[in-house]
């Protein structure tokens, strides 16, 4: 992160809730497309875990090392204000925040820009991730056997989604699959068990799909389709799907939607083992 040095009197602290509403502007001005609700559902994940950085006490930079348990943690936000980019601010906030992960392995969604600069700082490629966006072609409704989450099926989604992410986030997966604005589905195998949820949120630019966690591609479909199945006809949606996954790339593509932009996932560590072929989309790009 090669930059002029010019810090004079940055101080970094950890944010509050509505400090972080703040950030959330930013980035809708980035064109990240945050969800209208973000910051109520993010912060509370680990609120020590949200840092700004300010010059004569207005916000300078932020970034975001949100810690799941005792193994892993996952950095976002990173950003500086536009004017002042260029003066090593943003890297002073990083090297400030960044202790907050202790020993955990830290897992980021990298732009392009951004990925040479993560890589000097140890982390390493694993895969790329691609948002898909536009107006989904609609299903009839509902798709049998999937169902609205109901609180009485949290514990076994929360279950479903820890072999679908490195950490237990229990918590966090139950405020959000139940945020207001927020619409939830799980699929049922004939015996009850849980083959795949998703949540589908408003956007400054368009809703939002994730995660999407399925079994297989059909379930991954009935799911896309209820979630897409109340949206008005002008509605446009975007899903981050991983690249390595050739069917989720399918599913948005069949759906009407098209490729926007890459991000790339990168860990400090070896990449984490979960049920990669069950991610056909990612839940956030800012926490993983």
């Amino acid at each position: 992160m090669t930059s002029t040095q010019d810090t004079t009197g940055l101080t970094v602290t950890s944010a509050t809730l509505e400090e972080w509403r703040q950030l959330t502007e930013w980035c809708a001005a980035e064109g990240w497309n945050p969800g209208n609700g973000d910051a109520a559902c993010f912060h509370p994940t680990d609120p020590e875990g949200f840092f700004t950085g300010r010059i004569d006490g207005r916000i300078a930079s932020a970034v975001s090392i949100v810690r799941y348990g005792d193994d892993y943690a996952f950095l976002g936000h990173y950003l500086v204000r536009p004017d002042l980019r260029g003066r090593g601010i943003g890297l002073a906030t990083w090297r400030a925040a960044l202790p907050h992960a202790g020993a955990r392995l830290i897992g980021l969604d990298a732009v392009p820009a951004q990925q040479g600069n993560y890589e000097r700082s140890g982390f390493s490629a694993a895969y790329n991730t691609v948002r898909y966006g536009g107006n989904p072609l609609r299903s009839a409704g509902v798709a049998p056997g999937t169902v609205p989450v109901t609180p009485d099926l949290l514990s076994a989604i929360s279950a479903y989604d820890r072999s679908c992410f490195p950490a237990d986030r229990a918590a966090f997966v139950a405020r959000w699959l139940t945020a207001p604005g927020h619409t939830a589905y799980a699929r049922l195998a004939d015996d009850g068990r849980i083959t795949g949820y998703g949540a589908i949120r408003p956007g400054r630019d368009a809703h939002r799909i994730g995660p999407l966690f399925a079994d297989t591609a059909a379930d991954a479909e009935a799911l896309f389709d209820s979630l897409t199945s109340g949206l008005g006809a002008e509605d446009q949606v975007a899903v981050d799907v991983p690249e390595p996954h050739a069917e989720a790339a399918a599913l948005a593509s069949v759906r009407g939607l098209t490729a926007q932009f890459p991000t790339t996932r990168m860990y400090t560590g070896p990449a984490p083992e979960v049920r990669t072929e069950r991610v056909f989309g990612v839940t956030t790009l800012e926490l993983g």
